[in-house]
């Protein structure tokens, strides 16, 4: 068993990108990081650089998009813990930006089944383990794309971007997290953008290709933030690193 006063967290898609500097950014808090990688090898590459770093890391094996996975990883985390403070559904996947005209359902499919199944396929099975935690909070790694005050200002880039698979995803995932924080009071669900709305930027990562303006470090702010809110923090918001989003 972990120390029962340590601050523990669970980052699914934690081997790379947004959710492998949330890791760091929580692990150098003392924080014990539950490291989800779908590849074990990439996860276990991932967790010795935090571990180099004083972070105490215990790697996942986890594909949000498989049950059984899934059950293996409440499994492990129940081997190490009792109770999970934190949970950051961070797991996603971009699609392949297909007009509306072209996309099948099949491809639909393909990119719901990570981000918006994964994110309720996980949360369920961890809810148990959230449960038993003082000040239980989950952060969805939403996107400014699935904002529908976002998508229509026509100002905004993602505006431009005609496609129907990312942006529904997270629209629908936007209205995940408003359903269990109404449901679930007990438990803080927040969502969350990794860039800055009102400046039309985003984080740079592996998914948009490095383009994005801002830092991982950056664009971990608001991930870290609503992390480590207190008993007292919000429940049911949707923020980037400067702010309230529009829905």
């Amino acid at each position: 068993m972990t120390n029962s006063e340590q601050t523990s967290v669970l980052i699914t898609g934690g081997n790379k990108g947004l959710g492998l500097e949330a890791a760091r950014r929580l692990g150098t808090e003392g924080w014990t990081v539950f490291l989800g990688s779908r590849d074990e090898s990439r996860g276990r590459a991932a967790a010795d650089k935090l571990a180099a770093d004083g972070v105490r890391v215990v790697v996942v094996p986890l594909d949000v998009t498989s049950d059984e996975s899934v059950a293996g990883a409440v499994r492990l985390v129940r081997e190490h813990t009792d109770r999970l403070d934190v949970l950051i559904n961070n797991a996603g996947a971009p699609g392949r930006v297909t007009p509306p005209a072209e996309t099948t359902v099949d491809e639909i499919h393909s990119v719901y089944d990570t981000n918006v199944y994964g994110p309720i396929r996980v949360t369920n099975a961890f809810l148990p383990l959230l449960r038993a935690a003082h000040n239980p909070r989950v952060v969805m790694v939403s996107s400014a794309a699935g904002s529908f005050a976002v998508v229509t200002d026509p100002d905004q880039p993602v505006a431009k971007m005609h496609e129907l698979a990312y942006t529904s995803s997270k629209a629908a995932l936007n209205m995940i997290t408003v359903r269990y924080a109404q449901a679930l009071p007990q438990i803080k669900f927040n969502a969350t953008t990794p860039g800055e709305v009102a400046n039309h930027t985003f984080a740079a990562t592996d998914m948009n290709n490095h383009t994005g303006q801002l830092t991982v470090t950056e664009g971990t702010d608001s991930i870290v933030g609503l992390a480590m809110i207190g008993p007292d923090g919000p429940t049911g918001i949707f923020t980037d690193r400067l702010g309230p989003v529009g829905w």
